[in-house]
């Protein structure tokens, strides 16, 4: 729904930079929450599924981390329409609090040595509630962000979004690499894996208390002023807005099996295919990680100079060229080739990081934006992002390659390809549907 040319509205920085921090901290949080349960996959498979093979059971570990994604689409297709209708803000609070109170319950659910199939049961379920709210999340925070942040700074504030995400996968990473470190092996697999998912309750009220301080952003605000917030957004989307959920299809297979291949699947593939163990192979992805977020924030400053498109499409090609090598270096097994191949994946990677959060919400108006990034992009997630660490997994297995997942990122870059270059620039443009967005001049002292 378009609204009257030359129309702006002015936002003051700090409400901006506030903003910005409570989404980027609730991100955090989820993907904390998320990261947990990839870090800890041997010492759930050991709980959960004792007994027989080793590298059996960490593909039932995975395929129930997969399990989780298949709900995110439902969860996307209810709460993301529900966040055009009644307010960002609201469903924001809501995917905090499900999401933090599902991986508490996780550190709390008994193992199968004392209630039998019970066990795995309980984890699917506390899974599916996980997916169900996660489907909710990235959607509505890079659309709080994207309407709360000026025309031509974007870039710059929607990757401390990813930030945010990065920062919860090095959150979980660095708290399970102390705790390999501080623990016996024998404490960290009875009862030490645990502790993560504990610490997500209160972390998640901390995210609560945040996001319970802001106002709805002023795109919403707006809309809810003109009186033109859709009284059915699901069926405007539907009916109105399939391509953008299309080309949002497109683009997140891409960014999505690369996100899962590096930052969920890469520990557990360092441990069982190149033989480090498990604290090596955390400290590698950390510093990777810590690296990336270095960078994610310079890179979603350049996307607001030379545009988002010009980095997708060098990450797009990057991938294509480079993915297979870069596994091949990896599976190498030494220092240098693990250094290398992980330098390579994570500068690829990082230029989709700082520029998607961005990109997305610009395919959308503002009166579907949350329900149209929120059903796309989890449908496109469930599919080939939750399911990669599984497929990766018995890639390797049944073809004794250890470079497999290179040949991944290369298949899913080169489907991608289409939607990437289909995608409009969106760079410092307004927002469908929405006036132009500025900061607002700093008063002057009398």
């Amino acid at each position: 729904m378009a609204l009257p040319e030359g129309q702006q509205h002015e936002v003051d920085e700090p409400t901006v930079r506030k903003a910005v921090g409570a989404a980027a901290m609730g991100n955090l949080v989820e993907w904390f929450d998320y990261g947990i349960y990839s870090y800890v996959t041997i010492f759930i498979a050991l709980n959960f599924f004792p007994g027989g093979d080793q590298n059996a059971n960490v593909a039932f570990t995975f395929a129930l981390f997969a399990v989780a994604y298949l709900v995110r689409p439902l969860g996307g297709l209810i709460l993301g329409p529900l966040g055009d209708k009644i307010g960002r803000k609201r469903v924001l609070a809501l995917t905090i609090v499900v999401m933090s109170a599902a991986s508490f319950a996780i550190g709390l659910l008994p193992t199968f040595e004392a209630v039998g199939w019970l066990a795995p049961i309980m984890l699917v379920i506390a899974r599916l509630v996980q997916g169900f709210a996660t489907g909710g999340e990235y959607g509505g925070a890079a659309a709080f962000i994207a309407e709360y942040a000026p025309d031509k700074r974007r870039g710059f504030y929607c990757s401390f979004l990813e930030f945010g995400t990065t920062g919860g996968f090095v959150l979980a990473a660095g708290l399970v690499t102390v705790l390999e470190v501080s623990l016996a092996p024998e404490a960290m697999a009875a009862w030490g894996w645990r502790i993560p998912f504990l610490i997500a309750g209160p972390l998640g009220l901390v995210g609560l208390y945040l996001r319970s301080k802001l106002e709805d952003t002023p795109a919403f605000r707006e809309l809810e002023e003109k009186q033109a917030v859709s009284e059915s957004p699901l069926k405007e989307l539907l009916t109105h807005h399939w391509r953008p959920i299309v080309t949002c299809i497109g683009l997140v297979l891409f960014y999505n099996v690369a996100v899962y291949t590096i930052l969920f699947y890469m520990p557990t593939y360092l441990q069982t295919t190149t033989g480090l163990e498990a604290t090596p192979a955390l400290l590698y992805i950390l510093g990777m990680m810590l690296v990336i977020m270095i960078v994610i924030i310079p890179v979603g400053a350049l996307s607001d100079r030379i545009g988002r498109k010009p980095l997708i499409v060098t990450s797009c090609v990057g991938f294509i060229v480079l993915g297979y090598p870069a596994f091949m270096l990896l599976a190498m097994g030494n220092a240098f080739g693990t250094v290398a191949g992980l330098v390579i994946l994570g500068l690829l990677l990082v230029m989709l990081l700082g520029t998607m959060s961005a990109t997305l919400p610009a395919l959308f108006d503002t009166d579907v934006r949350y329900g149209g990034f929120s059903i796309g992009y989890n449908l496109s997630t469930s599919i080939f992002g939750g399911t990669a660490p599984l497929i990766l997994t018995l890639l390797v297995e049944s073809t004794g390659n250890n470079a497999m997942p290179g040949i991944y990122l290369v298949v899913a870059a080169l489907i991608s390809m289409a939607s990437v270059v289909m995608t409009a620039e969106s760079a410092r443009k307004p927002l469908p549907g929405s006036s132009a967005t500025v900061i607002a001049p700093v008063a002057r002292m009398a």
